[in-house]
């Protein structure tokens, strides 16, 4: 990665003192959109994108105008513009170029939850060659846990680890531990899951990778909720957010929007481990038998009490029971 950025910056320097050349193909200049891309400068990466459709024409190499439609349709849905991405996954495929795994995720981001993951299987089950699966099995973890298939989402998780393990490469590690991390949210080992995203925000930190970046830490800040760390919580996802906002990745940003609407509109501000202490109480339950129930410290579960009466602005365990039962809460 840091080497095919060095290599790109110190021949776009050289091809500017030989202005007679034509300095890059179509091959090179897809390769630049896709290292513009990864930097963040999607507005330049697209850019580089449409010029090397054009390039690819110019030079009567019609096979590879597919590889440039694609690069583009991935930018226009990261975007947010599915009906641009959509008619250029279209043509990339017109042209004989696979859609994939872009057009799934597609899928996914318009809520076809069956669609993509029909889409998805049938490319995988297509595909041999191990690097190929491995740009595959990240969009096949994410799909598959969107429509609740968590044995799936491991096993293809265990098939990335095995690939990565052949390869030395910082970004295939950093897949991994993104990947793992998004398994272990789902199972609900929030712990686990924790230290997985930590590693994968390093890694993606050191390769330069801002929307890898946020991404993962969006998932960090669901990992803390669910700790009951909802100060953390807010703290990465307002994070990502921000991050999103100067990408321009739309519907990441309404993501977040949506987590933070969930907490504040259908929970009152509570976390999800404080619902769940919450539900407890109004059973009747004491710290002690809670704190058994969650496998947690008595001193975890005061706290967790404390932060509920202040979010609900009640003063005891019964008012705190009484507005669970009167807004619906058990």
């Amino acid at each position: 990665m840091r080497r095919a950025r060095e290599w790109t910056a110190a021949l776009t320097r050289w091809c500017k003192g030989q202005p007679d050349l034509m300095a890059f193909t179509g091959r090179c200049l897809v390769h630049r959109a896709e290292i513009l891309q990864l930097n963040g400068a999607w507005p330049d990466a697209l850019e580089e994108a449409q010029m090397a459709r054009q390039r690819f024409a110019d030079t009567m190499n019609e096979s590879k105008v597919g590889l440039a439609l694609y690069r583009q349709a991935e930018l226009r849905r990261l975007s947010g513009d599915f009906d641009a991405a959509e008619e250029a996954y279209r043509e990339a495929s017109c042209y004989g170029w696979e859609p994939q795994p872009g057009l799934a995720q597609l899928r996914l981001a318009q809520g076809r939850k069956d669609a993509a993951s029909s889409t998805i299987h049938r490319v995988l089950s297509e595909t041999a060659d191990p690097l190929r699966r491995a740009g595959l099995l990240p969009a096949s973890i994410e799909i598959v846990l969107a429509t609740g298939d968590l044995e799936e989402a491991r096993s293809a998780c265990f098939e990335l680890e095995a690939i990565a393990e052949q390869y030395e490469s910082a970004m295939l590690a950093a897949m991994v531990a993104y990947a793992r991390g998004a398994v272990h949210l789902a199972e609900g080992d929030f712990q686990a899951a924790l230290v997985a995203l930590r590693g994968a925000s390093d890694a993606w930190q050191g390769l330069e990778v801002p929307y890898e970046v946020a991404r993962t830490r969006v998932l960090v800040g669901l990992a803390c909720r669910a700790l009951g760390d909802e100060d953390a919580a807010t703290l990465e996802l307002e994070a990502a957010r921000a991050a999103f906002e100067r990408l321009g990745a739309t519907p990441d940003i309404a993501r977040v929007d949506a987590l933070g609407d969930k907490v504040a509109d259908d929970m009152h501000g509570l976390t999800s481990r404080e619902l769940e202490v919450l539900r407890l109480v109004a059973s009747g339950k004491g710290n002690k038998e809670i704190a058994s129930a969650l496998v947690i410290s008595e001193h975890t579960v005061a706290r967790h009490v404390q932060n509920i009466f202040a979010k609900l602005d009640v003063s005891s365990r019964t008012a705190a029971g009484a507005f669970a039962y009167e807004h619906d809460l058990v």
